[in-house]
């Protein structure tokens, strides 16, 4: 297996070339297979056989998770029988979202993550150590481990949380990577700290992290990595994927932004009335998967909304790259005039190191606004404290929210919740 595909490294004109004979593969897959895409090919007009480009995919709709929710069974295109795995994804109207994969659909995630952690710099004989889930029809864990035995990598399959077994694991079976929630190695650190463990001359050259950014939209250190850093000088890689696209972004060495494969994925990034945006904005991803037979996608709204970067890398990838998460599309917050996503208050946040735990909760008031509430969790909670955190969200946003302080012990039950896959730090009431 081609662990460094020759693709990525073609010239711009040759991937497009390339994707569009990709892209009318799909169409004739899902005119012929998928009930929700015949219906929706029929109700507007659409003959595939116009669709040469990937410009033309404008002429498509654009589906969302809500489509998924409401039509679920429609959207496979295989029967029953041929699904050997289940896994879900949370729904927008409040039950999950079953996603089935095929034995075709489980190689192709295994390729997917093998080029996707190799792109990291792991490598056959590397010893990684999982800190994620496998269970809970969690995706992503065993996409991982699947990645990782394509790579013929050794797996410590550890999961998450219990910092002392983590570091027992480390000792015991010198892992050259980790994969995890950053945030969760400041915990490891803080118990090495005070055990006065030897972290820093630990086998771990390098974590891949999960479900939180580590870096600004410049690509350099945000607040949470700096904080890893000044540590433990490990390398840090972020890598970006979901359920439904069944495809992983992730940074190469030179740590650029997540690098697109083009035989697994087409990306548009498009803005609120659903165009393409201009070069060195940022807009609504919107994906096709490419190569899925189960439940295959087609200009899927992911509601994340990120910047993409068309630069050739120093790595020597012509692939196009998306820069960090800058928020979920419903997740986005107006409040007192100003736009929020939850991730640049995550940022002010991680900047205390008074700050135990945090949770931001968001609701309607009655008369419709959104109002902040940061509920927190600090050894220092006098009224100065609770000023300088609110002073520092005047400064940085040009927003004052109202902060709750709440008992370490009530708060992180909530926050690192064990039916949770990663911590609870946003709660959406509106």
């Amino acid at each position: 297996m081609e662990l460094f595909p020759s693709i990525e490294k073609a010239s711009v004109q040759e991937i497009k070339t390339f994707q569009e004979e990709k892209l009318k593969e799909l169409l004739k897959y899902l005119e012929n297979h998928s009930p929700f895409y015949q219906r929706l090919f029929k109700e507007n007009n659409i003959a595939i056989s116009e669709i040469q480009s990937l410009e033309d995919l404008q002429k498509i709709p654009t589906t969302a998770k809500n489509d998924i929710q409401q039509n679920n069974d429609d959207f496979f295109c295989v029967p029953m029988t041929e699904i050997v795995d289940f896994s879900t994804t949370s729904g927008t109207l409040g039950d999950p979202v079953t996603f089935g994969l095929s034995e075709k659909d489980m190689e192709r995630i295994a390729y997917n993550e093998a080029i996707s952690l190799s792109c990291a710099g792991i490598s056959k004989g590397d010893v990684v150590q999982m800190i994620t889930t496998i269970d809970k029809r969690f995706i992503a864990g065993l996409a991982y481990l699947l990645g990782l035995r394509k790579i013929g990598a050794g797996v410590v399959r550890m999961g998450p949380g219990i910092p002392e077994l983590q570091w027992d694991s480390i000792f015991r079976y010198k892992p050259k990577y980790l994969i995890t929630v950053p945030s969760f190695l400041l915990k490891m650190i803080d118990y090495a700290d005070k055990n006065g463990l030897d972290y820093e001359n630990s086998s771990v050259v390098g974590a891949v992290c999960i479900g939180e950014s580590i870096k600004n939209q410049d690509f350099t250190d945000n607040i949470l990595s700096q904080k890893i850093k000044e540590k433990w000088n490990i390398q840090l890689y972020s890598t970006y994927a979901s359920t439904e696209m069944s495809t992983a972004f992730t940074e190469c060495e030179f740590q650029n932004g997540g690098h697109q494969h083009p035989e697994l994925i087409i990306t548009e990034i498009l803005d609120d009335e659903g165009n393409p945006v201009k070069e060195g904005e940022s807009g609504e991803l919107t994906i096709t998967t490419l190569g899925v037979e189960a439940i295959p996608l087609l200009r899927f709204k992911t509601g994340d909304i990120v910047k993409p970067h068309y630069e050739p890398c120093h790595c020597g990838r012509n692939t196009m790259r998306l820069g960090p998460v800058i928020g979920r599309k419903q997740q986005m917050i107006k409040y007192k005039g100003t736009t929020l996503y939850p991730p640049a208050m995550n940022d002010i946040l991680n900047d205390f190191n008074g700050i135990s735990c945090y949770q931001i909760v968001i609701h309607s008031s009655e008369i419709g606004l959104d109002e902040i509430i940061i509920k927190l969790s600090t050894e220092n909670s006098d009224e100065n404290f609770v000023n300088e955190v609110r002073d520092h969200f005047r400064a940085k946003l040009r927003v004052s929210p109202k902060i709750e302080i709440v008992d370490f012990d009530i708060l992180s039950k909530i926050v690192f919740h064990p039916s949770s896959r990663k911590p609870i730090t946003f709660i959406d009431l509106r």
